[in-house]
């Protein structure tokens, strides 16, 4: 089997064509290094370099032959930050996610694989489970239904074949601890390894189920090789939900630093956000999701043996109104 996996220099991307190659698939993998790192690219992969909101370069990725599957990560997932930067979001998450449905339309691919997420569910939804009907929240959430839509009626009219994963807070190793508006476990250890306090928004008591990478890319990657998944959606990650306080205290302990933290004003985000995996573990079979303990134990090794980031300002910030004073 030949692949293509965006946003394969990524985070998730990069595990799932790890996963690719494992279960003996010839990978093609892209990415524009917006936020992504070469070197997480698998050495057995056929890398191309390349923007997917550029129609002709994603024309161009079929130039090495077609694709059996297709797997869609490349993606700019900040939720809050989303609000401040919407143009970006829809062309980066939205309008480069139907490029590529185009072409797998044209080349007759086998299964479009997608990685949407829980914001596409909005708040005061819990727990989250497949039948209920989304309402996000944010421009991101917004972007990421409107590709799961786009899929549905691209299976209606031409027959794609599509399987949607709707991951939440993952984390692990190859995280990219230098952006400064998502990934919070990765932001509290790139603050601690620096001397600072971790940054917690209002009181802290917001609560998420916190994904290794571990519990989410394997299943993504053999989801081809599994005909019950065809056309259907499936929440995926951890199932425990924690509060960003006791979040801290975990990544404090597994660093060795002390739990610091500074108390910034409360931004507009859901509270509350976990999901139900009953589908999932129907579909795919029983799992043990790695712990949150072990979990950020694993990326506490591989931070410290990377070590600190200067943290990266998004230098187009569209709307400034209501922006966060730490964003600025």
């Amino acid at each position: 089997m030949k692949v293509l996996v965006t946003g394969a220099a990524g985070f998730i991307g990069s595990h799932v064509a790890d996963h690719c190659l494992d279960l003996g698939m010839e990978v093609v993998a892209t990415d524009d290094l917006s936020g992504g790192y070469r070197e997480n690219v698998p050495a057995k992969a056929i890398w191309i370099q390349g923007d997917l909101k550029d129609p002709s370069f994603v024309s161009s990725l079929w130039s090495q032959g077609n694709y059996d599957y297709v797997y869609h990560l490349g993606a700019y997932a900040a939720e809050g930050l989303s609000h401040f930067i919407r143009r970006y979001n829809y062309q980066t998450n939205l309008v480069a996610s139907i490029n590529l449905i185009n072409e797998a339309i044209k080349h007759q691919v086998k299964c479009f694989v997608f990685t949407s997420s829980i914001a596409v569910y909005g708040k005061n939804q819990l727990p989250m489970t497949e039948d209920l009907s989304p309402q996000p929240e944010d421009p991101y959430g917004i972007s990421k239904y409107a590709v799961e839509l786009d899929l549905k009626a691209a299976h209606e009219m031409f027959g794609l074949n599509y399987i949607v994963f709707r991951p939440h807070n993952v984390y692990g190793e190859r995280q990219n601890i230098a952006d400064k508006y998502r990934n919070v476990i990765g932001i509290f250890m790139n603050q601690l390894l620096q001397g600072q306090s971790m940054s917690v928004f209002g009181d802290g008591k917001q609560t998420r189920a916190f994904s290794h990478v571990d519990d989410v890319a394997p299943i993504i990657a053999r989801s081809v090789n599994v005909p019950g998944a065809y056309n259907e959606v499936f929440n995926v990650g951890a199932d425990h939900p924690y509060t960003i306080l006791e979040l801290t205290k975990e990544v404090a302990r597994a660093l060795g630093k002390p739990c610091n933290v500074n108390h910034l004003p409360a931004r507009n985000e859901v509270v509350h956000a976990f999901s139900d995996h009953s589908k999932v573990a129907r579909i795919f079979g029983e799992h043990t999701p790695v712990s949150l303990q072990a979990g950020i134990e694993r990326m506490a090794r591989w931070v410290l043996a990377h070590g600190p980031c200067q943290p990266v300002r998004f230098d187009n910030i569209e709307i400034e109104k209501n922006l966060p004073p730490s964003w600025k």
